[in-house]
């Protein structure tokens, strides 16, 4: 597969929402969620956080602007503030030039809960050196979910035109073994 420019021309806070297939490709191979409480920091119109609830999850949705949903709170994510140690965070978080404000996002995710964290991210998010803290060199990198499907971001006939995939770290006390490599699609 090649990669190619959209040559679309990106806004501040703009919404990527994410196709419900996306989350329940993450859920195949997710802990089950009946009951557990959900952090979702970037909610956007809560494409991912309906999905989570319809599997019985109990989500806290969040995000820097409200968009048509309303959310639980209105909070910035990447600004100072108390942890939520005791959910899970399940995300779409903003990416960033090279993928800086995403990797900001995974060691804030890192220190703010002691619970599972799935990221959706790039594919290749994990190759690069300055991210070994995340996965070579972090106990809790517990596996990777490569989407066999692209994305489609926005309504229309286009596919997306990138790879992604789901990033999932352990629970801060959970004895994890080698990370795991999945693939899953629609």
């Amino acid at each position: 597969m090649t990669i190619s420019a959209s040559g679309y021309v990106r806004e501040p806070n703009e919404l990527y929402e994410t196709e419900p297939w996306v989350t329940r490709a993450l859920l195949r191979r997710f802990p089950p969620l009946r009951g557990r409480n959900i952090w979702e920091p970037a909610a956007g119109n809560h494409k991912i956080a309906d999905v989570l609830l319809w599997e019985g999850a109990n989500v806290f949705t969040s995000d820097i602007v409200e968009y048509d949903k309303k959310h639980d709170t209105i909070l910035d994510f990447m600004k100072p503030m108390a942890g939520m140690s005791a959910y899970d965070i399940i995300t779409n978080p903003p990416y960033g030039p090279g993928n800086r404000i995403a990797a900001q996002f995974a060691r804030l995710a890192l220190q703010r809960t002691e619970g599972w964290i799935a990221l959706l991210l790039t594919a290749k998010f994990d190759f690069g050196k300055t991210r070994r803290d995340l996965f070579a060199d972090n106990p809790r990198f517990a596996f990777k979910i490569a989407l066999t499907d692209r994305i489609q971001w926005f309504p229309g006939e286009n596919s997306g035109t990138e790879d992604h995939c789901w990033l999932v770290w352990g629970p801060r006390n959970m004895l994890l073994t080698t990370p795991v490599l999945y693939y899953e699609g629609k």
